[in-house]
């Protein structure tokens, strides 16, 4: 997540520890950017992204351009068995409604948190 004067420091702690407990209990590494994807469009800027992250296999990670009005979510070829399609569309549509009422920080940490609990139970199994 980039720094910056988007977050309060509590906002950006309550970012950090949902990041921290979704490792914890998924295994996966999960990451987040906000700011302006590039690219030419948020998909591929996402992807793009993601490549670039230290084990993109084992990687979630969640792009958010509230200025382009974008939420993608990526898997790497391991994170993909554990948290699917369905679990990532419950995920964006839930931050979505939270930024629609005002609170990035808020839901960008329960879209972290939401998928790193499907990727938990997903483990279990």
């Amino acid at each position: 997540m980039p720094a910056g004067e988007a977050f309060t420091e509590r906002e950006a702690e309550d970012i950090r520890r949902a990041l921290r407990v979704a490792e914890q209990v998924s295994g996966l590494a999960f990451s987040v950017y906000v700011g302006n994807v590039p690219g030419e469009d948020a998909r591929s800027g996402a992807r793009e992204l993601h490549a670039q992250l230290p084990d993109p296999a084992r990687s979630v990670l969640l792009t958010i351009d509230p200025g382009a009005r974008t939420i993608e979510v990526v898997t790497g070829s391991e994170a993909v068995r554990r948290v699917d399609d369905r679990s990532c569309s419950l995920a964006t549509m839930s931050m979505s409604s939270a930024f629609a009422g005002g609170d990035l920080a808020g839901g960008i940490a329960e879209g972290v948190r939401m998928l790193g609990d499907h990727a938990h139970s997903s483990r279990r199994r």
